[in-house]
């Protein structure tokens, strides 16, 4: 009978877990991966899901002890691409197509998880103190609570790791077990030859291509129009057809009024909602600098949907399908603009001006 009851509990202790013992060694083992390299390369895939639209980004990363980071993301659908850098002097959000730059001082990527940075999700796992690690089909996944101030609603992550002890994808849950992002690691260099030169902006700006008349295979431009990949960028027909109002506003809000004013770059479009929480939204044609542009910021970058912005105290700027879009309002919380944010473009949703 206690031969029957010793095998009873082996196979209980194999089928349920790894053991608090296990558990510990195998995010030890992962984490002292992570910390003990110098730099690393990887490559990957991020799928964002929203409501019933999924954003599918290609992610490129390149990281350099202690504060050096390269993030190249390139939109599977558009291949609209964005590079997130990180160097001595600040945090960038580069969008090569436009030629121009946000400029952060800002703490990230500490400030937040960060479902494709290796430190930030061993960070998560260890700050957890109720992490957890189950075999499941040979390979290893933890579970450990994650922590994204501006999207709240996404409370833990499920990491897999293989045999030994390699990364192969990242899934974060909100509380009621929806996966809202996945990252699929494709390939991780952990003794990658990298430099601080490799995170100089300057270097990086000249090799961008250049947004003059002479690259631009198409039709010849207008006006001495600036190039984006091989077509024209026309400052002077920079029309508005259709305008995007947000799918969510907050309660006891609405739009006051809707006007639109000419510039020298096209139309913009001026959106005002009043009530419990005004804010303002800004609408028009995204164009190209002919010179390479930094604009400083107050504030994050931070994913909206399919695209990076800089997330303010008060404001959120982004550009999505060539239109720039402005939305500020002290009156919104982080987590509101945010939600506003997302919630425009993905249909054409008139909005009441009716109180």
């Amino acid at each position: 009978m206690k031969k029957i009851l010793v095998a009873l509990l082996a196979i209980f202790l194999v089928t349920t877990g790894c053991g608090k013992k296990a558990s510990e060694n195998i995010m030890k083992d992962f984490t002292a991966k992570v910390n003990d390299t110098n730099s690393y390369t990887l490559k990957g895939n991020m799928e964002i899901y929203a409501d019933e639209e999924t954003f599918t980004y290609s992610i490129e990363v390149d990281f350099l002890k202690e504060k050096y980071y390269k993030v190249a993301m390139v939109n599977q659908t558009n291949n609209h691409e964005q590079i997130i850098l990180r160097n001595q002097d600040a945090v960038y959000v580069i969008t090569p197509s436009l030629n121009k730059s946000f400029k952060f001082q800002s703490d990230w990527p500490d400030n937040s998880s960060q479902a494709y940075l290796l430190k930030a999700i061993v960070s998560d796992m260890n700050n957890d103190a109720n992490s957890t690690v189950e075999e499941v089909d040979g390979d290893f996944v933890v579970k450990s609570n994650v922590n994204y101030p501006n999207n709240p609603e996404l409370k833990y992550q499920k990491v897999t790791l293989d045999k030994d002890k390699n990364i192969k994808k990242n899934e974060i849950y909100d509380e009621k077990d929806n996966l809202k992002m996945k990252v699929t690691f494709m390939s991780v260099d952990y003794k990658a030859s990298l430099k601080e030169s490799d995170f100089d902006l300057d270097e990086y700006i000249k090799e961008m291509p250049k947004t003059n008349t002479d690259n631009c295979t198409g039709e010849s431009c207008k006006n001495n129009a600036p190039c984006e990949g091989d077509t024209c960028q026309d400052k002077s027909t920079g029309s508005i057809e259709n305008i995007l109002y947000p799918l969510y506003i907050p309660s006891n809000t609405y739009l006051e009024k809707s006007d639109k004013v000419s510039t020298d770059y096209g139309d913009r479009v001026i959106l005002t909602f009043g009530g419990d929480k005004n804010f303002v939204l800004v609408e028009e044609k995204a164009t190209s600098s002919e010179e390479f542009e930094v604009i400083p910021v107050y504030g994050d970058p931070l994913i909206v949907s399919d695209t990076i912005g800089a997330l303010g105290a008060n404001s959120l700027t982004w550009t999505k399908d060539n239109i720039s879009y402005y939305l500020a309002g002290s009156d919104l919380t982080t987590v509101e603009l945010v939600s506003i944010g997302e919630s425009i473009g993905y249909n054409n949703q008139t909005v009441s001006k009716e109180k």
